[in-house]
């Protein structure tokens, strides 16, 4: 699987009563995922299990998304956020992500449970050029440390420029 898929303009839309659902470990490898998940993955469940997560990120998406989803997650708590898939046959689809830590019966982190469904196509207009502008950041400074932190730096001025935090605009669009 080390070869990417092609990204094409054909979307996949999940149906609305459509729950994907998987489980990693505590470094992103699926340990898991649901009937849905690996049909609109388009890879097998052999293919996926033991695959890392990321096997799924479309190069539409920026870096500082990830990044905010790891620093959070390693905080030991959930986040949601949209997130555009990168199907096995190069196809695409958008879906409502909620991940949340999991922990075994002593507390500690064991790995990260996500439940994604159909976003409100509403929210895509409003995230997909808000993306764009991300990772055209990230892009013009480079790649590595100083793209992320343009990348960054542009979030959080579009998160002050609107007076709220990431969750409070995630949750409000």
């Amino acid at each position: 699987m080390s070869i990417r898929p092609q990204p094409t303009q054909q979307e996949k839309v999940l149906a609305e009563d459509d729950f994907i659902v998987s489980k990693t470990d505590l470094k992103g490898i699926i340990t898991y995922g649901n009937r849905i998940f690996i049909k609109m993955s388009g890879y097998s469940e052999r293919e996926l299990l033991g695959a890392p997560h990321n096997i799924l990120r479309h190069p539409d998406m920026p870096r500082v998304v990830f990044k905010l989803l790891w620093d959070t997650l390693q905080a030991n708590r959930e986040i949601s956020a949209y997130v555009k898939n990168l199907a096995k046959d190069g196809s695409f689809y958008w879906v409502w992500a909620n991940i949340t830590p999991s922990y075994d019966p002593s507390g500690s982190p064991i790995g990260y449970f996500s439940v994604r469904r159909k976003p409100r196509p509403e929210a895509i207009q409003v995230i997909e050029p808000i993306y764009r502008a991300l990772l055209e950041a990230e892009r013009r400074a480079g790649d590595g440390q100083a793209g992320m932190k343009a990348s960054m730096a542009l979030l959080q001025q579009t998160l002050d420029q609107k007076g709220v935090g990431y969750a409070e605009f995630i949750f409000g669009i």
